[in-house]
């Protein structure tokens, strides 16, 4: 972006952050194409230069847009949003783990994951029946951890 142009947007801005709340949701519906939702002025002014910097440089990526869709429809399906997962696997993928001395396989398939011919709809159902406690399956499975899991707490040695 040149300096021409982020001195056109901060001027912008600035206009809206001069303006009421009638103008705020006069703006939205300029810059958006419908109502305003029934949000805070500050909420308000944030969007709309969220809006402007998007016009201007784009919006989201594919990834990041297929994202936040399937949060949504999970948020639609069960009304809550667990944490979002680090990895992707895709269908096909096949996951290893030696537990015990013998070797654990799992598929991940469009419905889950399959185990010894069954289908398991989470990785730690798989990783409690192999290990006949209480493991999170991502973890027991060597997937990366997000969020706290990272640090290793609440870590099980084998």
């Amino acid at each position: 972006m040149t300096d021409v142009n982020a001195r056109a947007i901060e001027r912008k801005l600035d206009r809206i952050r001069s303006l009421g709340l009638k103008e705020l949701r006069l703006e939205w519906r300029q810059l958006y194409h419908c109502d305003a939702p029934k949000i805070s002025r500050d909420l308000l002014v944030l969007g709309l230069g969220y809006r402007l910097q998007e016009l201007e440089h784009g919006g989201l990526g594919k990834a990041t847009r297929r994202k936040l869709q399937s949060t949504a429809k999970t948020l639609r399906k069960t009304g809550r949003v667990g944490a979002m997962p680090s990895l992707s696997l895709k269908p096909g993928a096949r996951l290893v783990r030696e537990w015990r001395g013998r070797i654990h396989t799992v598929t991940v398939t469009e419905d889950g994951f399959e185990y010894v011919g069954k289908t398991y709809p989470s990785l730690t159902k798989i990783a409690n029946k192999i290990t006949a406690g209480h493991w999170s399956g991502p973890r027991f499975f060597g997937l990366p951890a997000s969020g706290k899991d990272r640090f290793g707490k609440g870590r099980r040695n084998d």
